[in-house]
């Protein structure tokens, strides 16, 4: 059986990562990660996840299965998070969840949902998006389809060219947003065009399906999804995914959660049993213990005070290192305005130079990133900037 079997190449992001890790230069630099990292290089355990840890060691009284929904407790908190206390389809009750194992489960669970409710549907996403998103929506059988988005030129977004697309989407399709700090390129909506966003689906009839892995990592963790709770607020159905991976810094517990907004209470509930079904066919039972930290943390007033702080914190350092690092390649040879890295959210940014340039920051200044330019401001540190900036002008100068 196995001999039909070819082996696949790498993953680019993994196969970057072992490239990095098996170089031996001391001075290298790894703006491939994927993850939160601090100004030691580390992904550190929250403050508040310890505390939550710690009293769920004495409190916890059972290992048993979950329900495949989850914890419902987990996922009423993590909701309100996402869409407030007063929400409109909260008070109408037209929103259903379940718990997932993290972002990557919840995309996978919804995509499983719209294969079962339209065969037929195509989801559109972004240029570019997220790379995991192909594989995980396409996965499940539906068919995808490209928007354009980000606008090299400016480092922003393409608004125009992304709304010309998207007028012609209609019923039965839909459309994946990034709820903010969009991956790989940091350009995100602002809150008019999230309106103008949502008066095109009220018109066109397509479906919004958000992912929401960065709230907190913007601008706070209310401003981060403002345009998301006006789309959610106004359009009749959507779903949205949402990860704990990056705001919690739970990557290795697999929390998330998908939900699923419905015209109708028992659409909703009917959609619930669905999603059910789907997650019963793949994993069964969703894992627990990332839940119950994050369950623990939004439940307790201490703790969530906490919490918040130290995501503040997270951000600033993100944020700060986006300023320095836009100052610091300034002037450089090539006349390069890199502003734009101040004006866009979260992790990631697309840099903007060459393959050629990327091969030399990799192969003279051991300087790592991927092949199209998205780096991780959280691999700049106040201890490495100084090589950075000092590798990217090098590559920036004019042949001689």
């Amino acid at each position: 059986m196995f001999e039909q079997l070819s082996r696949l190449d790498p993953d680019p992001i993994l196969g970057m990562l072992a490239a990095y890790r098996a170089d031996p230069r001391a001075h290298k630099i790894d703006l491939g990660v994927g993850v939160y990292q601090d100004e030691l290089g580390r992904t550190p355990i929250m403050r508040a996840v310890s505390d939550a840890e710690r009293h769920l060691l004495v409190t916890e009284t059972t290992k048993t299965y979950q329900g495949i929904a989850g914890d419902p407790v987990f996922n009423e908190r993590l909701l309100a998070l996402l869409l407030g206390a007063n929400h409109r389809v909260l008070e109408e009750d037209r929103v259903r969840g379940v718990q997932t194992p993290g972002g990557c489960g919840a995309l996978r669970i919804g995509a499983e949902l719209i294969q079962r409710a339209r065969r037929a549907a195509k989801v559109w996403v972004s240029t570019p998006t997220w790379a995991n998103h192909i594989p995980l929506i396409g996965g499940a059988g539906l068919q995808l389809a490209e928007y354009p988005y980000f606008d090299a030129a400016s480092g922003g977004i393409d608004f125009d060219a992304m709304m010309d697309t998207l007028s012609r989407v209609g019923p039965g399709d839909l459309v994946l947003l990034h709820g903010c700090c969009h991956n790989p390129t940091g350009a995100d909506l602002d809150l008019g065009q999230w309106r103008a966003v949502t008066e095109l689906a009220l018109k066109n009839g397509f479906t919004p399906y958000v992912d929401v892995a960065y709230q907190g990592l913007a601008d706070g963790v209310e401003a981060d999804v403002a345009g998301v709770r006006h789309l959610l607020a106004a359009v009749p159905e959507a779903v949205v995914a949402s990860s704990c991976s990056k705001n919690f810094g739970l990557y290795r517990e697999r929390a998330g959660a998908v939900y699923f907004i419905a015209a109708t209470r028992a659409q909703a509930d009917a959609v619930q049993t669905q999603a059910m079904a789907a997650a019963r066919q793949i994993y069964s039972m969703p894992p627990a213990h990332g839940a119950a930290i994050v369950s623990t943390i939004l439940g307790d007033a201490t703790l969530r005070a906490d919490w918040l702080e130290e995501l503040g914190e997270v951000r600033g350092r993100i944020n700060a290192m986006r300023t320095l690092l836009a100052a610091r390649l300034a002037g450089n040879a090539a006349g390069k305005d890199f502003s734009f890295i101040t004006r866009q959210k979260g992790m990631f940014s697309y840099f903007g130079i060459t393959p050629q340039q990327v091969t030399r920051l990799r192969e003279e200044f051991a300087v790592y990133m991927m092949e199209s330019t998205r780096i991780n401001l959280a691999g700049i540190t106040p201890a490495n900037i100084d090589s950075l900036a000092s590798a990217v002008h090098a590559v920036l100068e004019p042949a001689a």
